[in-house]
């Protein structure tokens, strides 16, 4: 099915989530009006909804997550990537370097990934080679 939509306001709700977790729900009530201003029946009404899809759980007044930041993260990517650069992932860099320069750290933590992902693509290919031979 894939991850759920999380839209802007449940996501700062899910990072004190996140943060917190196992959380009971009168607690995390709490922390969402220090830090968020909500009311507690907000805060219920978004554990609620978020329940209803998919994204947290809700029992016995505990609340847990059921979709990792890095899910969240990699599914609104990937929704950026598809409607805004038609999934070019090169049309998205270039995008993103005419804003921000990157740093030589930068520059060398993404070739250390993309020379990872070229290995792990020839291990893959070599696989399927020697299934067929």
């Amino acid at each position: 099915m894939g991850t759920p939509k999380v839209f802007e306001s449940e996501y700062r709700f899910c990072l004190i989530l996140w943060e917190n977790e196992p959380i009971n729900s009168t607690k995390l009530a709490r922390l969402c009006n220090e830090r968020l201003g909500w009311s507690r029946t907000t805060t219920y009404t978004v554990i609620k909804r978020l329940s209803e899809r998919g994204v947290v759980k809700n029992e016995n007044a505990v609340v847990t997550s059921l979709v990792s930041k890095d899910e969240v993260q990699a599914a609104e990517i990937e929704e950026l990537m598809e409607k805004t650069f038609e999934g070019s992932i090169p049309a998205f860099i270039a995008a993103f370097t005419k804003r921000r320069r990157l740093s030589r750290e930068d520059v060398t933590e993404i070739r250390q990934m993309l020379d990872k992902l070229a290995g792990e693509e020839e291990k893959l290919s070599d696989l399927q080679e020697e299934s067929k031979g």
